[in-house]
């Protein structure tokens, strides 16, 4: 089993300047490929405090100057936001300058805050999606190409900065649908999927999903690589737990309200934490999550393996203000017991290996 680290850089509040977030996030970068961790994964989103990354590419390329062999990824690059052929010269720079190290995941987004502010209708965002995602394939894999579509029409173009990947750097959908998983199965990419702050029974439906989509394509669920986001913490402090949480619930909060386009804020930046109906209590986090102690985790995350069957957990390391010091611990943490307890249960278990 893959590990990578899903970082955020989400800012709880002004007692975090954006210099000390994103410098967390490369800070936990680094830690995460001292650790042994497969893969550190960043976010993309714009104009509040819900993450403050503009770039996952831009975060692939300095990391890639400060790191060696961990894979750098983005999760996701929001395809409607982009010129789709400024994007192809831009990862195949990150890749050049990554030495083939980028993992190139992309999404159709989701908060209408953000596609006001770029001209861009969110309710269009999954056809342009589509469409940028057929030119980004056609700049990847040819060397001239051209496109004559609805939202955009391009002569034919060379991208003079090409990936050193061979054919193209593996290219991730953000899955939340049985139609971005069926198109992942159908063109050969990979998907990113996530069951929230949900338990096994989403995990299991999720799989269903899974088994479904690459059925109506003729496929198995093995010809397409699926990372798994979840959010995962291990120990026996119960005030580091808790505030794992909260943190949590923060961040979910926050998405869940950009989702249903109520962004309360009063000054036009911070958003402001309301809780919902749709909030659960720690305790139920805590039966549907894999947080506790290592060997509590550890059981967990092989139950939520067994049911999910996926190649790669990107767990969430940098959310709220979560104290730094102690993350960078965790992620150790991760490297020296959890990551080796895991792989070794399932390099054990010859029968749960042979059903993934």
């Amino acid at each position: 089993m893959e590990f990578g680290t899903f970082i955020l850089a989400a800012q709880r509040g002004y007692h975090q300047t954006s210099e000390q977030v994103i410098r967390n996030s490369i800070e936990q970068a680094v830690a995460s490929e001292k650790a042994g961790f497969n893969s550190a994964w960043f976010a993309e989103h714009h104009f509040n405090n819900y993450s403050l990354v503009p770039s996952p590419l831009m975060m692939v390329a300095h990391c890639a100057g400060v790191t060696s062999t961990i894979r750098l990824g983005t999760a996701v690059c929001v395809l409607p936001l982009y010129h789709p052929q400024r994007l192809l010269a831009e990862a195949g720079f990150a890749d050049i300058v990554s030495n083939g190290r980028l993992d190139l995941g992309v999404g159709s987004g989701y908060q209408q805050f953000e596609f006001e502010r770029f001209g861009v209708n969110v309710d269009e965002g999954p056809a342009i999606f589509s469409e940028y995602l057929d030119i980004l394939q056609k700049g990847l894999k040819q060397k001239i190409y051209e496109h004559n579509g609805q939202y955009r029409q391009i002569p034919p173009t060379a991208i003079s900065v090409r990936p050193v990947q061979q054919p193209n750097p593996p290219i991730y959908l953000a899955a939340g649908s049985s139609r971005s998983m069926s198109r992942a199965y159908r063109e050969g990419n990979h998907l990113f999927v996530t069951a929230f702050h949900d338990g096994l029974d989403t995990i299991a439906k999720l799989r269903e999903s899974l088994e479904q989509a690459a059925a109506s394509e003729g496929k198995h669920v093995r010809d397409a690589r699926v990372a798994f986001l979840r959010c995962a913490y291990a120990s026996s402090n119960e005030s580091e737990i808790e505030s794992y949480l909260d943190n949590a619930r923060f961040q979910r909060r926050l998405s869940e309200a950009l989702h249903q386009r109520r962004q309360q804020s009063e000054d036009g930046y911070l958003l402001k934490e309301t809780p919902t109906q749709k909030d659960l209590s720690f305790e139920q986090m805590r039966k549907n999550l894999p947080i506790g102690s290592v060997n509590y985790v550890i059981d967990r995350l092989l139950a939520e393996i067994e049911v999910l069957k996926p190649d790669h957990i990107a767990i969430q390391t940098q959310l709220g203000d979560f104290d730094q010091q102690t993350m960078v611990r965790q992620i150790e943490l991760w490297g020296e017991k959890i990551i080796p307890a895991v792989n070794k249960a399932l390099g054990s278990d010859r029968s749960l290996v042979a059903a993934q």
